[in-house]
């Protein structure tokens, strides 16, 4: 959205951009969430197969504790899923703010002032969850979408003035 409105006033267009956005990170998120978490989850596998092999299957108690290993690895399609319903409820905030608002730079600060508090709840959220410092994942989650929103902004408006038509 920071990046149309860099270029476009249209409420139209940039709605369209984060909506866009919004379906397009949902699902690159997901997809990585899912490749990682299916990685992890192939790699304990595959220890827990070696550790079963070098005891050579000796114990009936081993066997059922790599079954309860197994049962505790985390599922990729929940975090997947997980993934894509926390970006898509981070992405709406702007998206929502951006929909009522009909001045271009007004609805430009909106949208960064919606996202930062997004950001800042997302970090606290996850800092409680992770058990870590709340004012740190906070700030980190935040400079990280600042500095995101700028080059956005930056870049998308660097080319648009070059004469670009979009």
């Amino acid at each position: 959205m920071m990046g149309v409105g860099a270029v476009k006033q249209d409420v139209k267009a940039m709605l369209l951009a984060g909506f866009a956005g919004l379906v397009a990170g949902a699902c690159s998120m997901a997809i990585g969430e899912f490749v990682s978490v299916y990685t992890q989850y192939d790699i304990e596998v595959s220890q827990m197969k070696r550790d079963e092999m070098r005891t050579n299957g000796a114990a009936t108690e081993n066997a059922q504790e790599a079954k309860k290993k197994k049962l505790q690895l985390p599922n990729p399609a929940q975090a997947a899923m997980a993934s894509a319903i926390a970006f898509s409820t981070g992405a709406v905030v702007p998206l929502l703010g951006a929909a009522f608002i009909s001045e271009h730079k007004v609805r430009l600060a909106v949208v960064v002032v919606l996202a930062s508090v997004a950001l800042v709840v997302f970090g606290g959220v996850g800092a409680r969850l992770g058990r870590t410092s709340v004012m740190k994942s906070c700030a980190r989650v935040l400079v990280g979408g600042w500095m995101a929103m700028a080059v956005t902004f930056g870049l998308t408006k660097l080319i648009g003035s070059r004469g670009l038509e979009m």
